[in-house]
């Protein structure tokens, strides 16, 4: 499902026009992003928590010419799934 799939079925269930359901999908987004970047979590009970990891450098090899190289560390974007949403697959 893409993101403009999303905004239909969100309209469709809220029973809403796309034009609120993607200003509501876009704010949901925005504030989650906004929220990370922060250094918090956004737990939603029964469906999952977004938060950051911290990846540590590393030493990796660049497959090419097989030299070592160092990958910087860096913070990703992380989401485990609630029990009910783990549950209903």
């Amino acid at each position: 499902m893409n993101k403009s799939e999303l905004v239909a079925a969100v309209a469709a269930k809220a029973g809403i026009s796309k034009v609120d359901a993607k200003k509501a999908v876009d704010a949901f987004v925005a504030t989650v992003g906004e929220t990370l970047k922060k250094g918090d979590k956004v737990a939603l009970v029964g469906f999952g928590t977004f938060s950051v990891a911290k990846r540590a450098a590393r030493q990796g090899i660049n497959p090419a010419t097989k030299a070592k190289i160092t990958i910087p560390a860096k913070k990703s974007a992380k989401f485990k799934a609630g029990a009910e949403l783990n549950g209903a697959l």
